[in-house]
């Protein structure tokens, strides 16, 4: 059976990733420099080199700041935070960089400078790297979530603080300095609302509308985001607890979530044996509690690795697709060679193609099912010589087997 291009190149890329250990560090250490790089960026375009001095500047009320600057501000410190979450591949951290590089894109395409339209497009770029990266993002975690409330925190009460600031003569009574700004921006944005300073214009009004919905948004976000990963610990545990812990080492590894699969994990089972099973996808499993599991694509080395292929006694690749099972054959060989494997053949057209990949043992049931329902049909004998040489296609019968005595 010739393999396709694609799977040729899918298991070299997995070779590579696996001599470079790129599952440490690859894609989120590239991803969180360009993510830092791109916040210092923007605070460049917009403030030089004086930006570094310009929150102390800030904390102190001795400088103005242009107001139409301070998104971009508030974007380009909040990316340089992200990507630290973006390092242990927290999932909060990929939103919040998705969404503060989109917030930077609509800023730079609206400004007037020429050089704001060409960071846009490095932006550009960083979204998609984002996106194509998604699923390696996966990580919830209370420090990840603490640091997303914490950030989004600070950069509302920096937006609640100066915007009140530089509006200061559309209230009343008239906002004159940084205290009094924080102390309306706090009570606006935690919708207690005092009354004793009251917008008097339709911007200030609309900028006190933005405060209380930000202020909502970020609470119940921040709440989730730390509330959260403690209670999907709490259920994980729970769960856990209820899963049979199995030492994976002389067992068997049953792949696929076909009948016959399914058929064969129970009958194993049912006689004493360890047994782990591989899906394609995270569905539930048929077997119940007792049933020790493993979710990933059982055609790589890595998801066999995690299923215990170099320490089992029998690797049985039986999904509904023929040459997905060779592709299995082929991983099991590249972890241990020495692993003993049988193949479902689903279709007789298939048999001698599978037996290039060299099985130890190949069961045709499903061939089986149309040869005796023709003998009986025709009126032939059925023998039981004639059921095994139909089910069981050891990989003896071909010159070069590698099965073992």
């Amino acid at each position: 059976m010739q393999l396709p291009h694609f799977k040729r190149l899918r298991e070299a890329s997995s070779r590579l990733q696996r001599v470079m250990h790129a599952r440490l560090w690859f894609p989120q250490v590239p991803l969180a420099l360009l993510i830092a790089m791109g916040g210092a960026l923007l605070l460049d375009s917009d403030h030089g080199l004086n930006w570094r001095v310009l929150l102390p500047a800030m904390l102190s009320g001795r400088m103005d700041l242009d107001l139409a600057l301070l998104p971009r501000l508030l974007i380009g410190v909040g990316m340089l935070t992200m990507a630290l979450g973006l390092v242990f591949r927290s999932r909060m951290a990929w939103a919040m960089a998705l969404l503060l590089s989109l917030t930077a894109i609509a800023s730079l395409v609206f400004s007037a400078r020429h050089a704001g339209q060409g960071l846009a497009v490095y932006y550009a770029l960083v979204l998609v790297a984002l996106l194509a990266a998604g699923r390696r993002f996966d990580r919830s975690s209370m420090a990840a979530g603490t640091l997303f409330a914490l950030t989004s925190m600070v950069m509302l009460l920096l937006y609640a603080t100066y915007g009140s600031y530089y509006l200061g003569d559309q209230f009343t009574p008239r906002i004159e300095d940084l205290a009094t700004a924080l102390y309306f921006a706090i009570v606006t944005t935690s919708t207690v609302g005092y009354g004793d300073i009251t917008p008097h214009t339709t911007e200030a009004r609309l900028f006190s509308i933005s405060l209380i919905t930000l202020g909502i948004t970020v609470f119940a976000t921040s709440l989730t985001a730390v509330i959260g990963p403690l209670v999907s610990r709490s259920l994980k545990g729970i769960v856990d607890k209820k899963l049979k812990q199995m030492d994976r080492k002389n067992h068997f590894i049953v792949v696929g979530d076909t009948p016959l699969a399914d058929n064969t994990w129970r009958e194993l089972m049912r006689r004493g044996q360890p047994v782990t099973r591989i899906f394609n996808e995270a569905t539930k499993p048929s077997g119940g509690t007792g049933e020790d599991v493993v979710i990933g694509d059982p055609g790589n080395a890595d998801v066999l690795r995690q299923a215990g292929s170099d320490k089992a006694r029998t690797v049985l690749a039986m999904l509904a697709d023929d040459s997905d099972n060779a592709f299995v054959v082929l991983a099991v060989r590249e972890v241990n060679p020495a692993t003993q494997t049988v193949v479902a053949v689903n279709d007789a057209r298939h048999l001698e193609r599978i037996r290039l990949v060299r099985p130890d043992l190949m069961i045709a049931p499903q061939v089986l099912g149309g040869e005796l329902a023709a003998k009986i049909l025709c009126g032939e004998e059925v023998s039981a010589d004639f059921v095994m040489k139909s089910v069981l296609h050891r990989a003896s019968m071909e010159p070069g087997s590698n099965r073992r005595g």
